[in-house]
Parts: structure tokens; C-alpha cells; sequence
């Protein structure tokens, strides 16, 4: 057997996590069986509190600050940086808009028609990766874009991080089901009303025959956590065509780079980010695809976390704290609460084993914003977190400042990256060479 084992309904093709029954993790590793790297940016709009935000060295190691705690239990395997940036977001007048080039470095293009951000690194490193996928990079977010304009901007700008070509967002996935069933198809039409696990069963317990105990236990943890998603995914379906019976919003959105929007978006935000951090993880543990990149909110946005005591304002709104004492504690809940909800996806890959390492071990997961603080509109530093080691080629447990450097470019991180991925490059976005301090 080897990588490409799927198990098989009909419209079905079920990929397998990694088993030490199974000789390979693909045709490009089947000498070596190591695991594939993966990639993921993970971006929060609207800044975060910078009083709560960074770590540093101390004694005994890394010391997270309040919003970081979440991952302290997987602090070995954290980057905390601080100081880099993307220099083109100050040129010119615009708060929000001109500081969504995150992942391409370049200047954003002032205009309400012909958007233009640069292609974005993720997408370089998905036309190299996605040889050896059935999908090259899954796309996620929670929110529709807007349309409205602002100082000459348009703000299709702030709802999209990923770009496929200079002047094309990367189609943004928003609901569960259709990002569930991406993970799922081969080529052929299944019926929607008829359980995933149901229809590869018989080729389920014809393969628990060829594996060791480990791996038996392993199969069965891991369909019933796609069955757990897929419950999930279906309950939140149920309670969206609830919530929408009777508004027309599906038949009125309109959108160049996105399909017309339909039923099934949760309506608490909190389970809305957990079930796609949670699709996010399955298709890295099926291999269906290494590069991913997910908008847990716009930027500008006013999703409201219905979950946290005392949070009735929306997230933009709380960015505009003007230093109010309750203002920021309110922004605080929400900042913690959306590092907790990554905390616990990367806590998920790190507990799936993949030979030598983890699934966390082998990927590179970067948690940031366009802003670091949103009441000033502030990106002379961005907030940036990376966990995973690359497979082995980041050491984690550091708090690297980058404030007095001359060359803090935000895309030598990127480079770095890139180069991880096998993606080979001297130069990308404003920067040309790579940070050398993670490895």
C-alpha cells in the first residue's frame, strides 16, 4: 500500500491520515517516508490590544504575554516576532484597506474597480505543492465581502488576504458544508442527504484487515472525528435555513470571485471559526492539500461573539477603543478568545503522529493581522505568531525582535517560508533575502 489509499464510496474518496502500516506519504516521498510539509496563515482583522500582545525571554525560556497564554502548552513550538512589517502600508492616506497585502509585500493599488494587490505567497507556494494534491490550496473565511467604498478604496480589499494572481483574490470558502465537501470529492456527484463514513464502511473494515493495532486505533479515532465534523457541519446547516427563512439575501449578493452565497452558516461566530480551523486540520490530515490560508474575520468587521460575557459590541468597534479601561477589556476577551480557538487546532495537530513528528511539527501555522493596534490603525509592526518546526527546520520556544532592525520586512518571514515549502527564491514582495533566525 501507499499514501494514495483512499477509502472508496460511491462520489466518495476518503484520504487516510499517516500510518506506520503504510509504506509512503506519496509518490514524491516514497523513498524517504517522511510526511509532506503544509502550510497554513491564519489572519484576524482589526488588530489586536498591543498592552497583551508579544512575549519575552526570561529564565526559564519564553514568557507569553496575556493573549498568547492560550499556547503555552505548545510554547516549544512557537515563534513569537515582533517588529516586522509590511513598509508600502504607509504610503499614502487609508486606514484599513492599504494594509491588506499581508502575504504579497507590495503596495496596495488605490481604486473602487481594478484591484491589484500582488500574488500572495501562499498561492506561489500552492502552484509548486499542489503537483502532489488533489487540491492545490483550500481557501477559508467567515464573512462575506462588502461593497462600499472609502478614500478611494475599494472594500473588497479587506475580506480577502489570499491572491491567486496579482489582480485576482483566491475564490474564499465562508461555508461548512461546501468546505467539508471539498475535502471529499473524486470527480462524481454523491448524494448530499447521505452520510460520508456510511458510504466507505466496506472499504473501511476491508482495510482495518491490513493494519497494525496502533493503526486500527489510529483509523478509528480519526472517522470519528470526520463523523464528528460532519454532524457539526450538518446541525449548523439546520439552524442557518432556520435563521434565513424567509430573507432574501441569497438571491441579492453579488460577488466577481465568490459563489452566490447559500443556507448553512452557523450563527455563532465561535462555532463558525472552530468548525473551519477544524476542516483546515482534517485536510492537512488527509494530505488533500499542504497550503492553506483562513480569514477568521474580515477586516472592518462587526461579527459579535455572542459566547463572551459582557461582548455585545462588534470586533471593529472594539478596535476603536480610545484607550477606555472597559473598552479594551472587552477587546482583550475577544483577542484571547480568538488565539484560544487557534490554540486548540494547532493543539489538534499536534496530537496526530506522523512517524517521526507530529502533523504540527511538519507545518508551518502563522497567526497575524494587518494591524498591530486598530485604534491607531497602526501597522509599523505587525502582530505575527508561527508554530510548527517546518519538519525540523524551525526551532519554536523564542521570542525573536526584529524593532531595530533595518530590514524587518514582513516578507523575509515569507521567504523563509517559501523556501521550507520548496518554493526557491532570492526575492519576493519589497524584500531579498530570507529571515536566517528561525532555523
Amino acid at each position: 500500500m501507499n499514501r494514495r489509499k483512499f477509502l472508496r464510496g460511491t462520489g466518495i474518496a476518503l484520504g487516510l491520515p499517516w500510518f506506520e502500516s503504510i509504506c509512503s506519504f506519496g509518490a514524491e516521498s516514497a523513498k524517504t517516508n517522511v510526511a509532506p510539509r503544509r502550510l497554513a496563515v491564519c489572519f484576524t482583522g482589526n488588530g489586536v490590544n498591543p498592552h497583551h500582545w508579544g512575549a519575552s525571554m526570561g529564565p526559564g525560556g519564553m514568557e507569553l504575554q496575556q493573549t498568547l497564554k492560550p499556547l503555552e502548552s505548545i510554547k516549544n513550538q512557537v515563534l513569537v516576532f515582533k517588529g516586522l512589517w509590511n513598509p508600502t502600508t504607509v504610503m499614502g492616506e487609508g486606514g484599513h484597506y492599504p494594509k491588506m497585502n499581508i502575504l504579497s509585500g507590495l503596495k496596495v493599488k488605490k481604486t473602487t474597480t481594478d484591484v491589484e494587490v500582488g500574488i500572495t505567497m501562499d498561492q506561489l507556494v500552492a502552484a509548486q505543492t499542489g503537483k502532489h494534491t488533489p487540491v492545490a490550496s483550500i481557501v477559508l473565511g467567515t464573512e462575506r465581502p462588502s461593497y462600499s467604498t472609502d478614500s478611494g478604496f475599494t472594500s473588497i480589499y479587506s475580506a480577502y488576504i489570499s491572491w491567486s494572481t496579482p489582480t485576482t483574490p483566491a475564490p474564499k470558502e465562508i461555508f461548512p458544508q461546501q468546505a467539508f465537501d471539498q475535502l471529499f470529492d473524486d470527480g462524481s456527484r454523491r448524494k448530499r442527504d447521505k452520510s460520508i463514513l456510511d458510504m466507505v464502511m466496506d472499504d473501511a473494515k476491508s482495510l482495518r484487515t491490513k493494519l497494525s493495532q496502533r493503526d486500527t486505533q489510529k483509523l478509528d479515532e480519526y472517522l470519528t472525528s470526520v463523523r464528528e465534523i460532519e454532524q457539526r457541519v450538518a446541525l449548523a446547516e439546520q439552524i442557518s435555513k432556520a435563521d434565513t427563512a424567509g430573507h432574501g439575501w441569497q438571491a441579492t449578493v453579488k460577488s466577481p470571485t465568490m459563489k452566490r452565497p447559500g443556507p448553512g452558516i452557523p450563527t455563532v461566530a465561535e462555532e463558525h471559526m472552530r468548525l473551519m480551523f477544524d476542516i483546515m486540520v482534517l485536510a492537512f490530515q488527509m494530505d488533500r492539500t499542504r497550503v492553506a490560508t483562513f480569514m477568521m474575520n474580515n477586516d472592518l468587521s462587526g461579527m459579535r461573539f455572542a459566547g463572551l460575557d459582557g461582548v455585545t459590541a462588534g470586533i471593529h468597534e472594539l478596535s476603536h477603543h480610545a484607550n477606555d479601561e472597559h473598552r479594551l477589556s472587552l477587546y482583550q476577551k475577544v483577542n484571547e478568545y480568538q488565539v484560544k480557538l487557534w490554540a486548540e487546532a494547532l493543539a489538534k495537530m499536534q496530537a496526530t503522529n506522523e512517524g517521526e513528528r507530529t502533523l504540527l511539527e511538519n507545518s508551518m501555522v502563522v497567526l497575524t493581522s494587518s494591524l498591530m493596534d486598530g485604534n491607531a490603525h497602526d501597522s509599523r509592526q505587525l502582530p505575527v505568531v508561527l508554530a510548527g518546526s517546518g519538519g525540523g527546520t524551525i526551532k519554536g520556544g523564542r521570542y525573536l525582535d526584529y524593532s531595530k532592525d533595518e530590514n524587518r520586512k514582513m516578507c523575509r518571514l515569507h521567504i523563509a517560508l517559501m523556501d521550507r515549502m520548496g518554493v526557491k527564491t532570492s526575492h519576493f514582495g519589497d524584500a531579498e533575502n530570507a529571515l536566517t533566525e528561525i532555523g
